[in-house]
């Protein structure tokens, strides 16, 4: 077997030293999708990115064909996805642990020999050992082909280190690469038969929405669009959405450019449909980037009205500009600005608002894994902390009558439900409405007392969380 003991301490120097400050030796030639894969990975794990905004980095900067895109994304969230259960095979090989590159190289190595299906072992092999050479020369190539020919051997003799079911948080805390925090939460919550449910889930075939834009086209030029590129694609139950399986990059078509339609998630499309709003509504979306639901509100509105649309950080809002600009919706206001203050200048003013709050996002885990194994509970009550301010300063601008809709795509009820209950208990003035006339047929039975909670595994759409409430007189 491996080990990192002695030989380790030959190449060791750099090992703080970012993938991509290390001087490369240009003589090897490793695959430039794993190098990308590589240094995406570098970046989540110790220099504390998050996994899409790394790789969506590292693709803009890269000329690589879709192809080789395509498999340099599917190395890195396979990498990111089972962090900690190849972290503990590989223990078995390791005593002292590597410097950061080599761990990233390795989880790449890993993540191909044994997630993925298509790649030949030799291949990844070869592609480990070239990628220690370009960053660490010739003693850290041998010792990474070392451990991988042994991984090989063990996977093929059915001998892969497994982890340990006699403990049932650590299992699942190895086996679906999640902080202990996260599955105690989620089994407190779910019970552990459903907390393994919901992190074992992944859809089937992974896809894309798109939402069509009703001030623009119709569902018809949408389908014919579709029909037309050759896309594989399934209507939505959600109204004027399509889902896209292997769908490539939908905001390079001239169609999106020409604002016909909007990538948005299914239930981000469910919440701005509970403001139910209408022509000419002053309308508030406190937490509102990239824009999704601001923008499906100004379109509902036909362009009439005003959707304010906030969010804390001004690179955020400039996307909400962007999109804005690209759909001709002139309705749409965005600034810069921090929910949890008050504007006294806007007290009973909305006739709506949407807090689509910071939260843990474990509803979607499955497209963005580090979320699981980041999650801690002291974290957790900073979210939580936030999420009531938010709700406590949004309700002000609630005109009588008016609605406030609370939503987060995670699954903890600290977040959700106990939320609520927290603000009605203190908030007399707001009632849950149980009207879920908004919702499609198949998703009211969801609905629980005027809260309506989806989980990935069950439902097929993101986790996510909607509170209708209504202001009183």
């Amino acid at each position: 077997m491996g080990s990192y003991s002695d030989r380790d301490q030959r190449y060791n120097s750099n090992k703080n030293i970012p993938a991509n400050k290390v001087k490369p030796d240009y003589t090897v030639a490793p695959s430039q999708s794993r190098l990308l894969a590589l240094r995406a990975l570098y970046e989540v794990y110790y220099n504390g990115a998050y996994s899409n905004l790394a790789l969506d980095k590292q693709l803009r900067e890269s000329r690589l064909s879709e192809e080789d895109r395509r498999l340099a994304t599917n190395i890195f969230y396979q990498a990111i996805e089972h962090r900690k259960k190849t972290d503990h095979i590989l223990g078995a090989y390791i005593e002292t642990p590597p410097d950061n590159i080599i761990v990233c190289i390795l989880h790449v190595a890993v993540a191909q020999l044994l997630y993925l299906d298509r790649i030949p072992d030799h291949a990844a092999v070869n592609e480990a050992v070239n990628q220690a050479k370009l960053y660490k020369k010739q003693e850290a190539s041998g010792f990474v082909n070392g451990v991988l020919r042994q991984l090989l051997r063990d996977k093929e003799a059915g001998k892969l280190r497994e982890a340990d079911r006699s403990d049932l948080i650590i299992y699942l805390e190895t086996e679906y690469s999640a902080s202990r925090d996260a599955v105690q939460l989620l089994i407190e919550a779910y019970g552990p038969e459903e907390a393994e449910e919901i992190l074992s889930y992944r859809p089937e075939n992974r896809f894309e929405t798109i939402r069509t834009n009703l001030l623009r086209s119709d569902d018809e030029a949408t389908e014919a669009f579709l029909k037309e590129k050759g896309y594989e694609w399934e209507k939505s139950a959600v109204p004027h959405c399509y889902r896209i399986f292997k769908a490539g990059n939908l905001s390079k078509t001239k169609q999106y450019n020409d604002g016909m339609y909007s990538i948005q998630g299914e239930s981000a499309v469910l919440a701005a449909m509970a403001a139910k709003v209408r022509r000419g509504m002053n309308v508030i979306d406190a937490c509102a980037a990239p824009g999704g639901k601001a923008f499906m509100l100004g379109e509902t509105m036909q362009g009439t009205g005003r959707v304010y649309a906030w969010d804390l950080h001004e690179h955020r809002v400039d996307l909400i500009k962007a999109g804005a600009k690209r759909l001709k919706l002139d309705n749409i206001r965005c600034s810069v600005k921090d929910a949890t203050l008050l504007r006294n200048d806007m007290i009973n003013s909305a006739d709506a608002v949407i807090i689509d709050a910071p939260c843990s996002g474990l509803g979607v885990m499955s497209d963005k894994p580090d979320i699981k194994y980041n999650l801690t509970r002291a974290r957790l009550s900073e979210i939580a902390s936030t999420q009531a301010k938010l709700l406590d300063t949004c309700s002000e601008y609630v005109k009588v009558s008016g609605t406030l809709v609370y939503s987060t795509c995670t699954l903890l009820p600290q977040e959700n439900e106990e939320q609520i209950k927290r603000f009605l208990d203190s908030h007399p003035n707001f009632k849950l409405d149980e009207d879920c006339s908004y919702l499609p047929e198949k998703l009211r039975c969801r609905v629980n007392g005027g809260t309506l909670q989806l989980l990935p595994n069950r439902d097929g759409l993101e986790g996510f969380f909607i509170a209708r409430m209504i202001r009183l007189a």
